[in-house]
């Protein structure tokens, strides 16, 4: 079996027994590791993901994974991950969990625009950009990354 054959079909295993915890999949992926191989499994929610979540989930994935073949024969090792700060902001998923966030997004037809996400759906999303507030469809926007705040203004706060 090829690797993206193998990847699809892990996904097409856990994807509902992630969405019975209230979890989507947000990406799979493969590694080598030596003589193991890693098996990484994001996963998010609207409500994010706590380190107990990721705990009771990481059992229910492991025996998924036990009672199918999909993992052959070889050892791995089960990482079952929130996505980190710099996961590409694709999917309305995405922007919606991004509400009051700080925001650099790429346009589709060129340049970018940087802003507070003060709203989002499945149309599209809105942004706080110099107190101003831009709205943008989906397809406008080719993606988006969260911008790390070390010390946010207390006026953005208050706004908020």
């Amino acid at each position: 079996m090829g690797a993206q054959a193998r990847l699809e079909r892990i996904a097409e295993l856990l994807e509902p027994v992630l969405a019975k915890a209230g979890l989507d999949l947000e990406a799979v992926d493969l590694t080598p590791a030596g003589k193991r191989r890693v098996l990484r499994v994001v996963v998010d929610s609207d409500d994010g993901v706590d380190l107990d979540t990721v705990g009771e989930v990481s059992q229910d994935v492991n025996d998924a994974l036990d009672a199918s073949d999909v993992m052959g024969e070889l050892p791995y090792v089960l990482e079952v991950t929130s996505p980190g700060v710099d996961r590409p902001l694709t999917q309305p998923r995405h922007w919606r969990r991004s509400r009051g966030r700080l925001v650099k997004a790429t346009l589709a037809e060129g340049g970018e625009v940087t802003g507070r996400v003060t709203d989002a759906d499945d149309r599209g999303v809105t942004l706080d950009v110099k107190g101003q507030p831009r709205t943008f469809a989906h397809a406008e926007l080719a993606k988006g990354k969260v911008q790390v705040e070390f010390r946010r203004d207390a006026d953005a706060d208050a706004a908020d």
